[in-house]
């Protein structure tokens, strides 16, 4: 995937569901979180953990099923073994992005996104590649 795919993910996306979301600031998953929300991103925090509260003034949900509404991309920080599972609820969801955080990767779940037709971007951090790619914040 090059520079401007991933451009034109980031700039077109508007709601993203973060998966393996936690309310830990030492977390990976929260700082991105943290940093997507102050970029103009809506992110739906997605953990059985976080289903009921609130996070970052975000309501968590325990799934994707459980997400009211559209979305634009699912932003994985989970082990790969469970990336297949959320692949194919992706495809259900009719998600058109799926995006896979450095340490994420499994190659079962990315050849199911891609033969339904997902986008699917392996092996990137969302925070870092804005940042890279001087992407302005979204506007409101």
């Amino acid at each position: 995937m090059n520079d401007s795919d991933i451009r034109k993910i980031l700039t077109g996306t508007r709601r993203i569901a973060l998966v393996g979301a936690s309310d830990n600031p030492q977390r990976p998953a929260w700082q991105v979180m943290m940093f997507l929300l102050q970029h103009g991103y809506q992110v739906i925090p997605v953990s059985p953990r976080m289903a009921g509260k609130t996070v970052a003034g975000q309501q968590g949900y325990a799934s994707l099923d459980e997400v009211p509404g559209s979305i634009d991309m699912v932003d994985v920080f989970r082990n790969p073994e469970v990336v297949p599972a959320i692949a194919t609820r992706a495809i259900a969801r009719q998600i058109p992005v799926l995006w896979l955080q450095p340490g994420t990767v499994n190659p079962q779940a990315v050849n199911i996104a891609r033969q339904a037709g997902l986008i699917v971007v392996e092996n990137k951090c969302t925070k870092i590649e804005i940042n890279r790619l001087e992407i302005p914040p979204l506007p409101v």
